[in-house]
């Protein structure tokens, strides 16, 4: 029989609970918090992997109807071993974050133009257009054909990218194809930082 951590965990924790119940002459319910049902009881458990950056960590997914209740890392996977960056740690937010939005988090657009000393609230299409204007505006002030050595480059050096914290590998790979058909030279990703 292969014993894995896990499992022996598991058991040594069963083991010292039932001797505590002999001793003590009382069972788990006696002490309050034992009495209450585990948040990952009567779950289904799958393992997945991480969405985020391409090193592939293990996540164990606790769900029940349908619904994400728990998230955490695969201590039997072989690449992260039960541990997580904070992008995989936070993974259960972002299953529940639609059902459960942050109040916190600001839901319109705020902008505060040059020299103003006050924020105003504009549209999302608003928002939108205004950096699509500043992006390409850049861009062609700053895009280059040719090197000094008159070899064709085609790029902006004047634009970076750095972020994306929330997207998946495929999600990743589509906003770099669009920066560097863009030309953008410097893009960097969370994952490295």
């Amino acid at each position: 029989m292969e014993v894995t951590r896990r499992g022996f965990l598991a058991t040594a924790g069963a083991g010292i609970s039932s001797s505590l119940a002999l001793l003590t002459g009382s069972s788990p319910k006696a002490y309050g918090k034992g009495s209450e049902e585990f948040k990952i009881a009567k779950t289904k458990e799958t393992t997945t992997i991480c969405p985020y950056c391409a090193v592939g960590c293990g996540i164990i997914v606790h769900s029940r109807g349908g619904k994400v209740v728990n998230t955490e890392g695969d201590p039997e996977h072989p690449i992260n071993e039960g541990s997580l960056c904070p992008k995989g740690a936070s993974l259960y937010q972002l299953a529940n974050n639609e059902k459960m939005p942050n109040e916190k988090r600001l839901q319109k657009v705020l902008y505060r133009a040059a020299n103003a000393t006050e924020f105003q609230e504009k549209t999302w299409d608003w928002a939108a257009k205004a950096i699509a204007k500043r992006i390409k505006k850049t861009r062609d002030e700053s895009f280059a054909e040719k090197n000094a050595k008159g070899q064709v480059v085609n790029r902006t050096t004047a634009i970076a990218s750095v972020g994306s914290a929330a997207l998946d590998n495929e999600e990743c790979w589509l906003y770099q194809t669009f920066l560097r058909s863009m030309g953008l030279v410097y893009i960097e990703h969370q994952a490295r930082i």
